[in-house]
């Protein structure tokens, strides 16, 4: 029913303001620097040549705030609570609003998961009810720990994926450890033929989408998702900034920049390809 497949071997700030210069300035901050919580080589959010879309609201964070940004490079973000807690970093620029680790502030973007097809094999899929995504040979790559991985359980689909994703995590364990997984390789995968479809992040995903060399379509999935006890899956998501516990006064601050610099920011996002929903 569908073509053949290679069988061949990748959401989550010191500071307060000051009195304003003027009626039209933004408040300035007390502290000296935006220390900022990233991860090292984790596009296209960040990295260190500051080559993400995360690096570049930092930076009209830090223009907006008038104070440098600094950068503290994670490797393993199951540590963040911890770096925050012995003051490496003060903010996390992209978290889920439920983030137990941190404080957070208002959304600033809402966007969701999205399938990712090659346009010659015309498949048209927007939601997990379509009957293909229950072919055994029809292939559907997610990243671990997402919601992708909880619907493919609910559909019966994760005994049949499963020697994919040890492949994408190099056959490593991920009992008590960070293994990363690049979003680009889901991608390639999709536009090899390795895959059938891809469910990523939009934001993880838009990058790469865009820059094959195969056309790709990348469709929202209709946030009708639900567990066989008809519990919901969420497929859209709010992202917020998260602030360590131990300023809470940044919190305000950030939100302030939201609703001053909202447009400087959304055209980051629109300029990465992530398509952006309406808050709630």
């Amino acid at each position: 029913m569908f073509p053949e497949v290679k069988k061949s071997h990748r959401k989550w700030l010191s500071l307060c303001f000051s009195v304003a210069l003027s009626v039209f300035a933004l408040p300035t901050l007390a502290a000296s620097a935006l220390n900022i919580c990233a991860g090292k080589s984790e596009l296209p959010f960040s990295n260190d040549q500051k080559q993400g879309f995360e690096n570049k609201i930092a930076a009209v964070i830090g223009k907006s705030l008038n104070v440098p940004v600094n950068y503290f490079w994670w490797t393993n973000p199951l540590t963040l609570q911890k770096d925050m807690e012995e003051g490496k970093c003060d903010l996390l620029i992209g978290t889920d609003p439920h983030d137990p680790r941190v404080l957070v502030t208002k959304p600033y973007y809402r966007s969701g998961y999205v399938f990712v097809t090659r346009k010659d094999r015309e498949i048209d899929i927007t939601s997990w009810d379509h009957p293909y995504l229950k072919e055994k040979n029809f292939r559907i790559g997610v990243m671990p720990d997402s919601p992708g991985k909880n619907m493919l359980l609910q559909i019966n689909r994760f005994d049949d994926m499963f020697d994919y994703f040890t492949e994408i995590q190099n056959f490593q364990s991920t009992r008590n450890r960070y293994v990363h997984v690049e979003p680009s390789r889901l991608v390639n995968d999709v536009a090899n033929m390795h895959l059938h479809m891809a469910m990523l992040w939009a934001p993880e995903a838009a990058r790469y989408v865009r820059a094959s060399e195969v056309p790709l379509n990348m469709v929202l999935v209709d946030d009708t998702a639900k567990k066989t006890n008809g519990e919901k899956i969420p497929m859209h998501y709010d992202v917020v900034m998260g602030v360590s516990k131990q300023h809470p006064e940044l919190v305000e601050a950030l939100n302030r920049v939201i609703d001053s610099q909202g447009a400087e920011i959304a055209a980051i996002l629109k300029d990465e390809g992530v398509p952006l929903l309406a808050l709630h």
